[in-house]
This record gives C-alpha cells, structure tokens and sequence, in this order.
C-alpha cells in the first residue's frame, strides 16, 4: 500500500498552530495528535474530533481556553487528514478503519474522565467510543453530527454533498479541501484565504487527498457497508436509552447539510439531553464561531 507521509513543517507555520506534534504507530501507519496539558488543577481530558475535510486545526481557538480551564486537551487527526499518514488507495477507506485507529489511541493513552467533543465524521467515529466503553468518558458534546439509523431522513444537502463530492467533475475535478472549509462559513469577518490555505495545507496533490474523497462515498445511504451502517444504528439505540452520563448538543443554525431541526431531535431521543442552537453558525461550526461554542461548552461544565 503506497502511503504518503506529511511533512510536519508543513503545519507548523500555520497561524494559531503552535502545538508540538505527537505521533502514534497503528497498523504501520503513524497517527498525528495534539496533546496538550492542563493548566494549573488537572481536571478532566477533552478528546476533540473532527470530521470533513478538516484536521485538528479546527480545535486552534478551543485549546487554550480549555487548557486554561484545567482540561488536557487531545485533537488527533484521522488516518489520511492533517499530519496523519495517508493511504493513497481510496477503497483503504472505510469508517470501520477509522473507529479502530481512534480506539487504539483511546487505549494507548488510557483516556479516562473524556469530554467528548465531535462534529461531523467525528460523530459516527467519536460516538461509537462513548458506546462501547462508557466508562472513559464524563460528557458527550455533539456539533452538526449524526448517527445513522432506520428511520433517518437524509437533508437535501447531504445528498447534495454526496453527489458532488463523489463525481470529481462537480468540484473542478479534485475535492477542493480549504475551499469547502471557508465557502461553507456563514458569520462574517473571516479571513477566507487564510483558512482555506489552512485546510489545503495538509495535502500535496490529487493522491494525498484519498481520505477527504472517501468520507461522503461512506455516507450509509450510498454505501452501507464502507459507512458501518449497523454500526451506527447499534450506537444510536443505545443514545436513546442512554444514562452514563450529560449529553449536550450544540448545532450552527445555517448549516444545509445538518439542519438546526436534527439537533433538536437529538436532544428528543437522548434522555435528558440539552439543545442549544449557535445561531448564525454554519457547518463548521467551531471554526465560524469558536468563542460562542467554548462558551457554551464551559457554561455546561459548571452547572
């Protein structure tokens, strides 16, 4: 399998990025982390996910609040995103393969008293953590994610998305990464060249970009079988009878891929859980509106 190596200098110059790099080996491929202590009383871990096409670059504004905090902060960057290894054969790809590289990270580190952070991809790869070993994790944060189940309703911009993004020819012909991230902001004030130089930076070329073109091929309404279809569904009755502990659910407003309307009916079907819109906020939500979704999230750590 030919794989392709980042150079971490690539990353480092990056505005906002000064985190060391940290490398973890998982089936001959080398996973890039952030990991970032705690200042001052150690009080707990934030494992922050991110899904397509973004990287642990997402999390810039979020860690050192959270550091500050008193939260070590982990933000790893999925097998073929950031400054992760990447398989350039695109049927390598499936979410299976994903669960079980963040898994080995989970237990090779030994998380314990997790804040879970996810978003996106995040969701389906986070969550099924959260269901199949409760104990490690204190607090589920779900951002414009989803899981899977019989009776979803798929958005008309998700399968907007996944036509798109699965016929090179409706993108210019490769999955144009930072320009997704920044055309689909919708606060203003955003620095729209810098973020999408931010989120090409991880990749060189066609080939290194096998990751990014698989995720929205595994969307289980496409393909079942590569998106762990009953995977997802499994995770998502077990939400519904969920009880280990608080789930809160914070969706940007203006997202048309994970409408405001799916967070709502996540906090319905999770028992005691908590909606909170970020109104304005697209689908990136923690890059169009960082301050407000940290707020949100220290306002739940309080109470």
């Amino acid at each position: 399998m030919d794989v392709i190596r980042t150079d971490p200098g690539r990353l480092r110059t990056l505005p906002d990025y000064p985190f060391a790099a940290h490398f973890l080996e998982w089936e001959g491929l080398r996973m890039h982390y952030v990991d970032e202590p705690a200042i001052g009383r150690p009080r707990g871990t934030f494992l922050l996910l991110h899904g397509e096409p973004t990287w642990s670059y997402l999390y810039r504004h979020w860690i050192p609040r959270l550091t500050a905090a008193g939260f070590r902060c982990i933000a790893p960057d999925h097998i073929g995103f950031g400054g992760s290894d990447k398989p350039t054969d695109d049927e390598w790809y499936v979410i299976e393969r994903h669960c079980e590289a963040l898994r080995h990270l989970i237990d090779t580190l030994d998380g314990r008293d997790i804040n879970l952070v996810v978003q996106d991809w995040g969701g389906p790869i986070g969550l099924r953590q959260a269901v199949d070993q409760p104990t490690r994790f204190t607090r589920l944060f779900m951002l414009n994610t989803w899981l899977h189940h019989e009776s979803m309703e798929y958005s008309d911009g998700v399968r907007w998305w996944r036509g798109a993004a699965t016929d090179p020819a409706m993108l210019g012909g490769d999955m144009p990464t930072g320009r997704i991230v920044a055309g689909s902001l919708r606060r203003p004030g955003h620095d729209a060249a810098a973020i999408e130089a931010a989120y090409d930076a991880p990749f060189d070329g066609v080939a290194s970009k096998a990751g990014a073109r698989r995720f929205p091929h595994c969307i289980p309404f496409g393909d079942p079988v590569a998106g762990n279809a009953a995977d997802q569904q499994r995770c998502y009755d077990a939400l519904t009878v969920w009880t280990h502990c608080p789930v809160h659910i914070l969706f940007g407003t203006d997202d048309v891929v994970f409408p405001p309307s799916w967070g709502e009916a996540w906090a319905a079907s999770i028992p005691g859980a908590t909606y909170e819109p970020i109104v304005g906020a697209g689908h990136f939500v923690q890059e169009d509106a960082p301050d407000d979704c940290i707020d949100a999230v220290l306002r739940h750590l309080r109470n």
